[in-house]
């Protein structure tokens, strides 16, 4: 159980780096958001991949690569709903 933990939180974290750096812009979004944004993505992207693929499953999570795309389509949300990366109007 402890180790299942340990892979979620290293899978989040990686999982949210890469979708960090795939977004444009600077994230100052710390550690802890990068790992609950890469965790947060898995499920979105298992979610997303059942729907598009088999029929909804319940939730689940999804490989790299749908992890990574779930993790982007959190963090744009999150950019959104917290007014980051906005430019300025002139």
């Amino acid at each position: 159980m402890f180790w299942t933990i340990v892979g979620w939180i290293l899978f989040g974290l990686i999982a949210g780096f890469i979708a960090r750096a795939l977004v444009p812009g600077k994230d100052d979004i710390g550690l802890l958001r990068t790992i609950v944004l890469g965790i947060v993505g898995s499920v979105v992207g298992g979610l997303l991949f059942g729907l598009l693929t088999v029929g909804f499953r319940g939730f689940q999570p999804a490989g790299w690569i749908g992890s990574v795309i779930g993790a982007i389509i959190v963090l744009v949300i999150y950019n959104k709903v917290t007014g980051r990366k906005t430019r300025p109007r002139a």
